[in-house]
């Protein structure tokens, strides 16, 4: 008897052939083997008279979608059907997830077996999830494939109604997507805040003191007064929040009290050690694996998530995308054995740490990410090189890390007195390091400390005089807020209910490679088209960038899914009811005026964004005619102000500044501005 078991990946199929007897043939559908139609040219001449065809979803009769196969597909078809006649049972074990499920579906309706026919799932590639997979075969879930067959027709119908309107009212090649909206929102409402800010200034002493070793000690008080900080100052005007009762110092007067206290005596007033303990994190879903694998390891979503899934598809971890933070008894034993070997048995926690999933919309059938088997390859037994190697070491940390003991440090806070100012030391001891020994989980403030740094002060006492060697009067100036990266992003995304974890990586990449956003460093910058976007679509379809909005829309397909609501009544009032996409789309078109669409109107600017055709550029009437000049892809809408507009005007009119001479020819040579510098 011959079984054939279909899987997605070339990678995946050898990997499972080694788990499953010579009886079994393992091929690859290579992702999915159907799809709604990519262009105009793929649908088919019977239907490209149908106003619906556009969308390859018969908006007119129940929202049927039109399945095709592509052509780079079609030989793989026709090699799984001559594959499935040499056989006697189909087994289909593709991804255990929505998209997985919906692929395994595609399978059924495209090879319509006429053999026994089984769904196999598994979260990791090991023999021993392999064998109890094939014991444990089920249906096909109608229910799943339902409900990811409605967020397939939704995203289809949300970008292809409103893309083309894009491309008529601001640039062509945009798009428009139902949770990539959003996310290009936000972005553009933290830039808006950015240009908004206002910068404050303030000043305080840093002393360096001794007590048997050096120790630093900050400003805090002036006669019992609070000295004001960054959170002091409102971020709009630059000035101090009315109401708080603070003392701002100026440079004169931070300087002048320098002066005064730098002989005087210094006296320890109070000293408090307050126990802390720290817990470990839990081990990754696909949303914290890519957060974390941005701030520690500086890779995008989209790399991480190929990289992870290379990484499953070979049998080195769980599946990769997962919302559980679930880990079962074979994993924790798994993990508790690695802490005692590698360790030591006072490493552990004292009972095994059980973790659950708080979004409503997880998987909780999955597991988190963590490394594959019943006992963990440690990074270097993997024989892994490079990224992979780097993502492995993470993930088996992590999940390490989990079943470890709780860190135990001490907080100390030193309060010092010299005249009428009060200064304040903190040091922190680490008394127990517990799973920080394994695992330091990474932070979005590249100021903040890392928890498995101690700072340690001298052995003081209430009455001590230490020496002060050193006072600095210190300036600092406010921060923007930071712009997202992709790990703040991920982050926002999930707390706010938006899209899946699992879309995430393609929907930052979209946003880059549709020019809403670039990269400086590890920050995204949306463009002055993002902001163009944003413009348009919050003044004619707010909902439909609203997070609430967006984020309750995400619960209804939740719903669809475990059956608590009906998909197709839903489709009908998104897109067809009175409110529906359509309508509103019909009759926001003519009223949408496309040089109004493709202005950038920017606070405090004396000029205007236009989006053209080569990209943006600033357009500024000075009495004499309109002048225009192309805005370097460089140049920011934060960051783009007066001056700076005046400078590419200037260029434009006066023509390029002559550098010198070419030495060989004599020839002049210019500095040349354009769209990138």
């Amino acid at each position: 008897m011959t079984t054939l078991v279909i899987v997605e990946s070339p990678t995946k199929a050898r990997t499972i052939r080694n788990y499953l007897p010579s009886s079994y043939q393992v091929e690859a559908s290579m992702g999915h083997v159907r799809d709604l139609p990519q262009s105009a040219s793929e649908i088919p001449e019977k239907y490209k008279g149908e106003k619906w065809a556009k969308f390859g979803v018969n908006v007119e009769a129940d929202f049927e979608p039109l399945y095709l196969v592509p052509k780079d597909k079609k030989q793989v078809v026709q090699q799984l059907k001559a594959a499935l006649k040499e056989s006697d049972e189909l087994i289909l074990a593709t991804d255990e997830d929505r998209e997985g499920e919906s692929i395994s579906w595609h399978l059924l309706q495209i090879l319509k077996p006429k053999v026994p026919t089984k769904r196999m799932v598994f979260h990791e590639i090991t023999k021993d999830a392999i064998q109890n997979a094939l014991q444990n075969c089920r249906e096909i879930d109608d229910q799943v494939v339902r409900a990811q067959e409605t967020r397939r027709i939704l995203d289809r119908l949300v970008g292809y109604t409103l893309s083309p309107l894009l491309w008529k009212k601001v640039a062509w090649g945009l798009s428009a997507g139902r949770v990539q909206s959003v996310a290009v929102r936000l972005l553009v409402t933290r830039e808006r805040q950015r240009r908004a800010f206002r910068k404050g200034t303030y000043w305080d002493l840093k002393g360096i003191l001794e007590a048997g070793s050096s120790f630093d000690a900050k400003l805090v008080t002036l006669d019992k007064v609070k000295i004001a900080t960054g959170s002091d100052f409102d971020a709009n005007t630059g000035d101090i929040i009315e109401g708080r009762q603070v003392k701002l110092l100026s440079e004169v007067e931070a300087k002048a009290l320098k002066d005064r206290l730098i002989d005087k005596v210094w006296t320890v007033t109070n000293l408090q050690e307050r126990p802390v303990t720290r817990k470990p994190s839990p081990p990754f879903t696909t949303s914290t694996l890519q957060q974390e694998a941005n701030r520690k390891l500086g890779l995008s979503a989209r790399d991480t998530m190929r990289t992870a899934q290379g990484l499953y598809e070979k049998g080195f971890i769980t599946y990769m995308r997962t919302d559980s933070v679930h880990l079962s008894e074979q994993a924790i034993t798994a993990a508790r054995s690695c802490v005692e070997q590698k360790y030591g048995v006072e490493y552990l926690s004292p009972k095994p740490r059980k973790y659950t999933t708080k979004s409503k919309g997880a998987q909780e059938a999955h597991e988190a990410i963590r490394p594959a088997g019943s006992t963990f390859k440690t990074s270097q037994e993997t024989g892994l090189s490079d990224r992979e190697f780097k993502v492995y070491d993470l993930i088996w940390k992590r999940t390490v890390a989990c079943q470890m003991a709780d860190a135990r440090q001490t907080q100390i806070v030193v309060d010092l007195q010299v005249e009428n100012a009060g200064f304040r030391a903190t040091g922190k001891r680490i008394d127990f390091p517990g799973y920080l020994r394994a695992y330091v989980e990474g932070s979005d403030d590249p100021n903040a400390a890392l928890e498995n740094q101690e700072v340690i002060l001298p052995a003081l006492k209430v009455g001590d005089h230490p020496n002060c060697r050193e006072l600095e009067a210190i300036g600092h100036e406010t921060q923007p807020p930071a712009r997202y990266t992709e790990a703040t992003l991920v982050k926002t995304l999930e707390q706010e209910g938006i899209g899946r974890p699992s879309t995430y990586a393609s929907i930052i990449g979209t946003i880059i490679d549709r020019g809403y956003a670039q990269k400086l460093k590890n920050a995204l910058a949306p463009t002055f088209t993002a902001f163009a976007v944003t413009n348009l679509l919050e003044q004619n379809f707010p909902d439909l960038v609203d997070t609430s909005f967006t984020a309750k829309m995400e619960r209804t397909l939740d719903d669809i899914a475990n059956g608590a609501a009906q998909w197709l009544p839903y489709l009908q009032k998104f897109y067809l009811g009175e409110q529906g996409l359509d309508n509103q789309v019909k009759e926001r078109i003519n009223e949408i005026d496309p040089i109004v669409a493709r202005t950038v109107e920017l606070e405090d600017l004396d000029a205007r964004v236009r989006i053209g055709k080569f990209g943006p550029y600033v357009e500024v009437d000075n009495g004499n005619g309109v002048f225009t000049a192309s805005i370097p892809q460089d140049l920011t809408p934060a960051e783009l102000n007066i001056d700076q507009v005046h400078v590419l005007i200037q260029q434009k009119m006066e023509g390029p500044e002559k550098l010198g001479l070419h030495p060989e020819t004599g020839e002049p040579i210019y500095i040349l501005n354009g769209n990138y510098g």
